[in-house]
């Protein structure tokens, strides 16, 4: 029996001291785990765990483990990861978490997932455009795509989802840990891409529901399947080109702007919403693909 844990950030308690954040990220966290969970514990062979806390129980088709009182969210990580074989995990690149579950995990089971040089660089916001732009990549900070907008957005540079992201007329002055950029007009989407030893296959396309408030804050609503365009397929190798350590399942925000076409704002080196139900979509276990 191989022995696999799936720890989402969130759900497995690890926001217990942000709980504003906890209740706004914990239905995405949730949906997450349920679906790798499902995913896992339908392969043969696998002897499976779910981190869970008393926010989110887990009464699914596996052991669910939680956190010994007082007990750091990364020590019960590390602990759990000298349990088993290996180690799906799910965090937030906010404040260098996932970069740091990966640490947790590397000494004591196999991580399922990207590299720490891809989660790395991915974690900066302004470093991943930087580096897309580099290898020809259209992204905000083209100049013909930046000298078209009308708007900036500020977000934190390593910033997760819609959290503390804001659409402003007149570009602020900067602050520490935040990144200002071009606003790109258009429709908000995402890519959900399966890399493979730097072989990117397109898996599916989802629209992005975004809400925009009065004061320009961005609300992430939820996403919606959209039809699968193989004329992406060639946007997503050149962003794993571009990003090497990219492995397994890896998501890519882009707007598809009328003017530009698809331009790039941000890679998630991680599962996103985009891998829920996506198993079902394509007909065949996702999961089975790591191991």
């Amino acid at each position: 029996m191989t022995r696999i844990l799936v720890h989402e950030w969130v759900s497995a308690g690890a926001l217990a001291d942000e709980p504003a954040l906890a209740v706004e990220l914990m239905p995405m966290g949730a949906a997450m785990r349920a679906a790798l969970a499902a995913d896992f514990a339908a392969l043969p062979g696998v002897q499976l765990s779910v981190a869970a806390c008393a926010d989110a129980p887990w009464s699914g088709p596996a052991a669910a483990l939680q956190a010994a009182p007082g007990e750091a969210p990364l020590a019960a990580l590390a602990r759990w990861a000298a349990q088993h074989d290996a180690v799906c995990a799910v965090a937030p690149e906010s404040d260098g978490l996932l970069l740091a579950a990966h640490a947790a995990v590397a000494p004591h089971a196999r991580w399922l997932g990207c590299a720490p040089a891809a989660i790395s660089l991915a974690t900066s916001k302004s470093r991943t455009l930087a580096a897309l732009h580099a290898a020809g990549i259209a992204t905000p900070l083209r100049a013909d795509v930046s000298a078209a907008a009308s708007h900036v957005v500020r977000k934190p540079d390593d910033g997760a989802g819609s959290v503390a992201t804001q659409r402003l007329a007149e570009r602020p002055a900067p602050a520490p840990g935040f990144t200002i950029e071009p606003w790109v007009e258009g429709v908000p989407m995402s890519l959900g891409l399966w890399v493979t030893a730097g072989r990117a296959e397109l898996l599916a396309v989802n629209a992005q529901q975004i809400e925009l408030a009065g004061d320009g804050q961005v609300h992430y609503l939820g996403l919606a399947a959209a039809p699968l365009d193989a004329h992406l397929a060639p946007l997503a190798q050149a962003v794993a080109d571009a990003m090497p350590g990219l492995a397994g399942y890896v998501g890519v925000d882009y707007v598809a702007s009328p003017a530009f076409g698809p331009v790039v704002i941000e890679v998630n080196p991680r599962v996103t919403c985009g891998y829920v139900g996506l198993s079902a979509r394509l007909g065949h276990n996702l999961a089975g693909r790591w191991l």
